[in-house]
């Protein structure tokens, strides 16, 4: 099944913490993997004083289901240091996020598909339109292009650039 997984981090070095998540994600069991451009983002939601993040988009195939997908993320964000139990939106030195599964629709404990919060961020739009932008929303029923369109049309105050790695 095709997936999106958002990636990311704000504390430690960012940049090795995606490329070695990458890595990982790959030897486990994602195959055909892409990862976008990664891009210097300014917080969304978090307190005062929490550093820019890098962020990035990986699309791949995945044979098992979200749930294991979701635990093997799980796994990779504890191994990099970030604890398990820790303020939403706390600065973290790895973050990944189911965006989209195929053209499935979940909602159970711990995972909700597609990510209900992807189509308002610039951090997950971007790099997913780098790689994808007919990503299809079916909750929207919208193509990750068109949201980004939308999105950037609003008055945002989300600050985003791409970076060279």
């Amino acid at each position: 099944m095709m997936t999106f997984i958002s990636i990311g981090g704000n504390i430690g070095d960012p940049i090795a913490s995606i490329k070695r998540a990458s890595e990982v994600l790959a030897e486990n069991g994602l195959r055909k993997m892409t990862l976008s451009p990664m891009y210097l983002t300014s917080p969304v939601d978090c307190v005062p004083g929490t550093p820019d993040f890098i962020n990035a988009v990986i699309a791949g195939e995945w044979d098992d289901c979200p749930q294991e997908l979701l635990a093997l993320c799980q796994r990779l964000e504890a191994a990099s240091g970030r604890p398990v139990d820790r303020c939403k939106n706390a600065p973290r030195t790895l973050d990944l996020d189911i965006i989209l599964f195929g053209d499935k629709i979940l909602e159970i404990v711990d995972l909700t598909i597609p990510h209900p919060r992807a189509s308002e961020r610039l951090f997950v739009l971007c790099p997913l339109c780098d790689i994808a932008p007919d990503a299809f929303f079916p909750d929207l029923g919208r193509t990750a292009s068109e949201l980004l369109a939308e999105l950037r049309d609003k008055d945002s105050d989300q600050e985003i650039k791409i970076i060279k790695t």
